[in-house]
């Protein structure tokens, strides 16, 4: 009893809120040192209404690349040098807002074709593009 030190022998029924504390404020330092690389690039406007307005469709192309590598440009045969042209005259009409270009190549098309054809959109313009595919062959191509 001179030395003042009793132990109670038995379960301790406090929690240690220490640690939990540490790792909250780790998580808040890492939120502060991120938040500026989530937030929007972009300056806040509301724009004005209207109730008379139209909507504007963007213009959408169609380059076709058949089987034996012709190319066709919304359905009408076009040749290579003249697709560059062709497609330079529809960005000329719109330069503010280039139109969409959808590209359907066939299955027996080279690789190299195609990556020409993208290529030459690019060259002329075109920040848009897809490639058309069949959603319902789902059929690996066999290797050569």
């Amino acid at each position: 009893m001179a030395g003042g030190s009793t132990r109670r022998r038995g379960v301790i029924a406090e929690i240690n809120v220490t640690p939990l504390v540490d790792i909250m404020l780790v998580l808040l330092i890492i939120f502060m040192l991120t938040a500026h690389l989530i937030e929007k690039q972009a300056i806040e406007i509301e724009l004005p209404r209207a109730s008379q307005s139209t909507t504007t469709q963007p213009t959408t192309l169609a380059v076709q690349i058949q089987r034996d590598g012709n190319i066709a440009l919304n359905g009408k045969p076009i040749g290579a040098a003249a697709l560059r042209d062709a497609v330079a005259a529809e960005v000329a009409k719109t330069p503010d807002k280039p139109p969409q270009v959808i590209v359907a190549g066939d299955k027996a098309v080279s690789h190299g074709r195609v990556v020409w054809v993208l290529d030459t959109l690019k060259s002329v313009g075109i920040v848009s593009f897809a490639i058309q595919i069949d959603p319902t062959e789902l059929v690996a191509p066999p290797n050569p």
